[in-house]
This record gives structure tokens, sequence and C-alpha cells, in this order.
């Protein structure tokens, strides 16, 4: 047994190695600032509240000024980087299968008139149903997920959303990079199960499922409570004694509406330690009644008829102790068994591990704590957070619990991201750096004391698009200055 831990262990450190060699050959340009910043966030003790707390790190050898130059004056090889992230190895479900999750979120800079490319990010509120439109840089992460209850993700790929974007089209394009990139690296090859993309009540699954139908994939997304689906046309169809052509679509099957919903073609019953008994119930070969409107305007010929299969669950209890209401999900296939059921629910809860993900990067990786004035360092900053997971999932069977005195203990396979970065600073001096020593120099004069500013920093208006595609301009009574518009009688004055 410890043989083979040891064997374990000399595996991941030479997968680290070679991660961190990799990032370094990624960074173009101001490679050893970058490559040093990123060591400097993985290794600072505590949450990360402010970029410039990074500079005293003593990983980090150089100046502040060096740190900011290389964020706003840097470049790294994305497309380099992309590949090395699908290359590490990735989790996988039981039967071998890639489930990957795509998911939003927003880095808020609600008060920053000087960055450009911000666009309306949906924020939830403090209370039940509270949300809210906050300017800033909304990105689409694409993580692969764990088997069982983890908060460990593997992320492969964030882009940040240019204001109207199209989100499904947006989203299917990231989606097949991915898949392409996999390929690639060797991680699906032919005969493999179709990888598995989940998806939230935000997306258009079916568009999606459309979009990428030429590729092996499945997608698996949240419908919303009161979606009104399509049955197939019954087959034989009794042509009415008024005659007229088929139609295309059958029955309603309203979600909200029980009496519409017809026979049940998979049952399923799961008991489960976290939310009791668990109740699935599927029906077959539903889709969208698609309109030549929106995303489906400009299609060319009849629009397509998008099948899937239809899940409900339903579970005894929640562990939150909040409302418990049924999950509606829409699956790409026809035909579903009853395990491809429970593995299509199951598959869906193993989503909010995005959630966790998310909450690492900003609370303690303190990815949206910088206030950055350009949208391409906003993405270089992005990406070296990616990085730096990417080294604490890979380095996680060789750190050790260095837990404070008021935490509970945890076995080595079970720590979470946050104790893995606390021994990071362990690994990296066997590890090594290949960032070149810093060179001595001289800070430049500066402004003079007293001066003024001489160029004022631009300023942006936050991206809204019609949906026409033209860029949207205030009117002019809403526009500052101006007396606004009364209809029916004048203003009193008191």
């Amino acid at each position: 047994m410890e043989l083979v831990e040891q064997g374990v262990q000399q595996d991941a450190f030479a997968t680290v190695t070679k991660f961190r060699s990799e990032l370094y050959a990624c960074m173009v340009s101001r490679s050893d600032a970058l490559f040093e910043l990123c060591d400097a966030l993985l290794c600072t003790d505590g949450s990360v509240r402010t970029l410039v707390d990074l500079a005293l790190a003593p990983e980090h050898r150089r100046g502040h000024g060096a740190l900011y130059s290389g964020l706003n004056q840097g470049r790294i090889d994305v497309a380099r980087l992309r590949r090395a992230l699908a290359g590490v190895p990735l989790p996988r479900a039981r039967d071998g299968r890639l489930v990957l999750a795509v998911d939003v979120s927003p880095w808020l800079r609600p008060d920053a008139d000087t960055c450009s490319d911000r666009s309306f990010c949906h924020t939830f509120g403090r209370g039940e149903g509270k949300h809210q439109m906050v300017p800033g840089w909304p990105y689409s992460f694409v993580a692969a997920l764990v088997t069982g209850r983890t908060s460990w993700t593997a992320l492969l790929d964030a882009i940040r959303l240019e204001p109207g974007a199209d989100l499904a089209a947006v989203t299917a394009g990231q989606v097949r990079d991915v898949i392409e990139r996999l390929m690639q690296a060797g991680q699906w090859r032919a005969g493999d199960p179709d990888v598995t993309f989940v998806f939230d009540a935000g997306y258009d699954a079916p568009r999606i499922a459309h979009l990428l139908a030429d590729l092996p994939v499945e997608v698996l997304g949240r419908l919303r409570s009161d979606r009104v689906m399509r049955k197939p046309v019954p087959v034989p169809w009794i042509c009415p004694p008024q005659g007229g052509r088929p139609p295309k679509h059958g029955g309603e099957f309203v979600c909200g509406r029980p009496e519409t919903w017809g026979e049940v073609t998979v049952a399923t019953v799961t008991d489960t330690d976290r939310y009791g008994t668990a109740t699935a119930r599927a029906w077959d070969r539903l889709h969208p009644r698609l309109t030549r409107r929106a995303a489906w305007g400009d299609h060319e010929g009849p629009l397509p008829i998008i099948e899937g299969t239809v899940i409900r669950l339903t579970v005894a209890k929640l562990p939150s102790g909040g409302v418990n209401k049924p999950v509606w999900l829409w699956w790409s296939r026809t035909g579903a068994r009853a395990q491809d059921v429970d593995r299509c629910w199951q598959a869906f809860l193993r989503r909010f591990d995005v959630e966790r993900t998310f909450r690492l990067l900003k609370q303690t990786l303190g990815w949206t704590r910088p206030k950055l004035r350009g949208s391409q360092a906003a993405d270089r900053w992005t990406w070296l957070v990616l990085a730096a997971h990417t080294q604490l999932r890979l380095a996680r069977p060789l750190s050790r619990d260095l837990r404070r005195p008021w935490e509970r203990p945890a076995e080595p396979n079970r720590l979470t991201p946050a104790r893995v970065r606390r021994g990071f600073r362990n690994l990296r001096a066997k590890a090594g750096t290949p960032a070149g020593a810093p060179k001595p120099t001289r800070p430049g004069p500066g402004r003079p004391p007293g001066s003024k500013n001489q160029r004022p920093a631009t300023r942006y208006d936050v991206g809204r698009i019609l949906a026409t595609g033209e860029s949207y301009t205030r009117p002019a009574h809403h526009k500052v200055g101006t007396k606004p518009r009364r209809i029916g009688g004048s203003a009193s004055s008191d």
C-alpha cells in the first residue's frame, strides 16, 4: 500500500512540474512577472484582498510596478494554455464519461466608468426572488465535474461575453472548441461514451443541442417550471373530415398542469443520504415549438423538431430546509432507460459544485478583487486564476492537512482547495520555478508634483444592444440636463 501511495505521489509531482513548465511557456511577454504573480496567488496566507498585497509575498521577487506592468502589458498564449488545461488528468463519472458544466459568473464593475466592454450582468440580491442588473464583465466557464459530494472541479475554459452577445451561440462555439481540444489531447476517443454538458435554466438547451448535433455530446438542461413543450404527432394520424396537411406538433405538455402530462415513460425511485427518497419520472420525445423570431428569425428552411426527454425530479427533503420544489430537466436524447434517467439527475445535482468553485475564485483567490481598467488585463488575470486553481487540483495528492486548531481534521484525499493552498508553498520549494531572477533597476521620475493629468481616461457607457443588433441610444428626454417630458398637464410647483 505504501508503494502504491508513493507511486501516486510521484506521478502527481511530475504532473504538477510539467504543467508549471508549460504554463511558463504560455507566457509570451513579461513571463517572469506573470508567473511569479501566479505563485504569489498560490502561496499567500489567507484570502486575497488587494492585488498589490501579492507583491509583498516572498514568492514575488519583483516590485508592485512589475505586477501591474505584467497584467496591463503582458501577453499570454491563451490557445496553448487551453490545450495544456485539456491535457491534464480530468475527473470522470463511474462509467468513464466526461461530465462538463457550463455557467456564467460576473465580475461586477458598477462604478468603473473608464472600463470598456462592460455589459449588464444578472445578479441576485438579498431576499427571495430579488434580482437586478449590474454593470460588469460576465465570464462563461467550462468545468469538468467530479462524482460524489466535493468542492473540486476541473476548469477547462473561460471567455468574456461581449455586450449584446448571443448566449446560446457563444456557448455552443465555446463547447465546440472544448470538445475539439479534448479530442486532440486524447481525452475522448471513438467508442467512448458521449460527453455530457449540464446547463442551468438560463440557457436554451434545445437550441444548443441543435447547434452541436454533429458532435459526440449530449445536452442536459434545466427547464422553467412554467415551460410548455409539445408531444409528438400520434401515429397513425387520422385526417379530419375537412382535410388539410398533417400537423407538426402534438398536444401540449405543460409543466405546471399535471393533466397534460400523459403516461410516464420511465419512473425511478432512489434512496439518498442527503435528500431522502428521490423520485424521477420521464416523458419521451418532447420538443419545444419554435417560431420565426429572435434566434430562429434567420433560420433557412423549415424549423427543426428537436426531440428529447423531459425529467421531473422530486426529493423528500432539502438539506437547507428551503421550499421543496420539483426540478424539471430536458435531455437531448430519446429512448431513455432507468439508468439514463438516474444518471441525468445525479449529473445535474453535481452542477452545483461549480458554485463552490466560483466562491473559491472570488472569496479566496480574489478573482474579482483587482480594480483593473482594461478588459484585456482582466482576461489575463482570469487566466492566471484558472492556472492557479488547476495547480491546486493537481497538487491535491501531495498536500497534508495544515488545519487550524478550531478546524476538524480531514483525510488527505478529502482536503478542500483552501487547505491544499496552505501547503503549496512547501511544494513550490521542491518543484522550483522557471522564472528568472529579477534585475536591479531604478524607478522612473513619474509625474512632477503639483502637475495635473493631461490625459484623462476615456469614459465608456455600459454596452446595451437591441434585439435588432443596433446599439442602444438614450432618448433625448432621458439625457442629463433636460427637463422630464410630462403628459396630461403641466407640473405644479409647491
